[in-house]
């Protein structure tokens, strides 16, 4: 099912983000709540666990993932909070992008995974058409019904069934920037996108390139559309497009391809110029914001709240150093835009279904949310677990939203459209980046993409 989500503008509250700090985001383990076994069970902490989970002594579970990092470092955290509980033993496999293609090398190898962590809605309704899903038992399901909006259950389900369970979310509409260097320019938070570019033209004038794109990931660029397309063209033609009952040659994708190259149609307002983005992937495009004080090599940088997790891998602080604004508004509204990892079993094993009803649990949540860089779509969780309140009024703001959300529109798409690199909207987008006036060959080059990946 390719239910879109997207949060309401009002959801959101920035208002005095400046004076925050981000505090533990991203953090290894060794320097807060955390504890050596994973965040500390239940048992230790004496309150009551929120599921109940059945004995697996001696049972091994794998469960593949393309988290790297501190993300996996922190699920890591989760699985071995899951392992004292139940006495099994938890492998996490690193996993690459597309997943599914991943995913099919190891089936047709007789190894699967038991457990997946898939970044596409598109991904999981593949892995249930080619029957490698296998459906979320009745526990899981228990622990869904009581601590998920319908949305996020729909999001997870193909054709009436439910095959995944969402576990981490994001808000994937915030512009970070470097506070020193528009303190510097004496530029402000714009509102809409006229006001971000003559902020970035201003920024550009006091000597700092305005903007770090990780275009050699395709994904940002698809992030940049979505935002532009759902704020320009309203949520109704957000969810055609994202469906395919209308075409990329649609004048409403020129619009928005028109808006985006406003933008990349100046190199000189992009860090490295578009070859450079091309070279940039993400964690650098992140890093390269928040080093060199106020001298970075971009001032600005466009994505989700996981954003925290690089710049923790700097000496910024978020709230004095660094410092986030809504994407501004391109039509009548600032557009949000959500994503997620589900875990989708692969194998119909005892093990296999017990950690996805322990993905699905409040305790769960609270384990990777009290690291930061985290948001949990379980509107059970205590948002007090979050370690600030940067953090928290992000969280907040997607669980306030309910079931008015609009997912990311790449991540609906068939995978081989939308999540491939090298391939469709990843490498057309790219393209245009390269090349922001050919906005007619983009619209053809991605609706024939489009066509043949909707068809297949």
């Amino acid at each position: 099912m390719r239910t879109t989500v997207r949060i309401r503008r009002a959801a959101l509250v920035f208002t005095a983000i400046g004076a925050l700090a981000l505090t533990g985001c991203g953090d290894d383990g060794d320097g807060g709540k955390d504890t050596k076994d994973g965040g500390g069970s239940a048992k230790e902490t004496g309150s009551t666990p929120s599921v109940v989970l059945p004995k697996l002594d001696g049972e091994k579970i794998s469960v593949a993932a393309v988290w790297t990092g501190p993300e996996q470092a922190n699920f890591v955290k989760v699985l071995k909070e899951f392992e004292k509980r139940t006495g099994a033993t938890v492998t996490f496999v690193p996993a690459q992008d597309p997943i599914v293609n991943f995913l099919g090398t190891k089936i047709a190898g007789g190894q699967p995974p038991d457990v997946a962590m898939i970044p596409q809605v598109g991904a999981i309704k593949q892995a249930a058409e080619k029957k490698w899903a296998k459906p979320v038992g009745a526990e899981a399901k228990a622990q869904l019904a009581k601590n998920y909006s319908q949305v996020w259950q729909d999001l997870g389900a193909v054709d009436g069934t439910q095959y995944g369970v969402y576990f981490k979310a994001a808000n994937k509409s915030l512009i970070w920037y470097n506070a020193k260097v528009f303190e510097n320019a004496g530029a402000s938070e714009p509102k809409t996108w006229k006001d971000f570019l003559a902020t970035a033209e201003t920024v550009s004038t006091s000597g700092i390139t305005p903007v770090s794109v990780g275009g050699a990931d395709g994904w940002t660029l698809t992030d940049w559309f979505e935002n532009i397309y759902l704020s320009q063209a309203g949520p109704e033609k957000y969810d055609q497009l994202a469906q395919h009952k209308i075409k990329w040659t649609d004048p409403s994708v020129k619009d928005a391809l028109t808006s985006l190259g406003q933008l990349f149609g100046k190199p000189s307002l992009i860090a490295g110029g578009a070859d450079g983005a091309l070279q940039t992937e993400f964690p650098a495009s992140v890093t390269q914001t928040f080093t060199g004080g106020d001298q970075p090599k971009g001032a600005m940088v466009f994505e989700g709240d996981f954003v925290g997790i690089n710049i923790a891998q700097t000496e910024a602080k978020i709230g004095t150093d660094a410092k986030v604004f809504p994407f501004p508004a391109v039509g009548a509204e600032s557009p949000v835009v959500t994503g997620g990892d589900a875990a989708v079993a692969l194998k119909d094993s005892k093990g296999a279904q017990a950690l996805l009803t322990w993905l699905a649990s409040t305790d769960a949540a609270k384990i990777w949310a009290e690291q930061g860089g985290f948001i949990s779509p379980n509107k059970a969780l205590d948002a007090a677990s979050y370690p600030n309140k940067v953090q928290r009024t992000m969280a907040e703001a997607l669980i306030a939203a309910g079931d008015a959300v609009r997912f990311d529109m790449s991540d609906q798409a068939p995978q081989s459209f939308g999540g491939t690199p090298g391939k469709g909207e990843w490498k057309t987008l790219q393209d245009f980046l390269k090349n922001p006036k050919d906005i007619a060959g983009t619209q053809a080059k991605l609706e024939s993409d489009a066509a043949k990946a909707y068809k297949s």
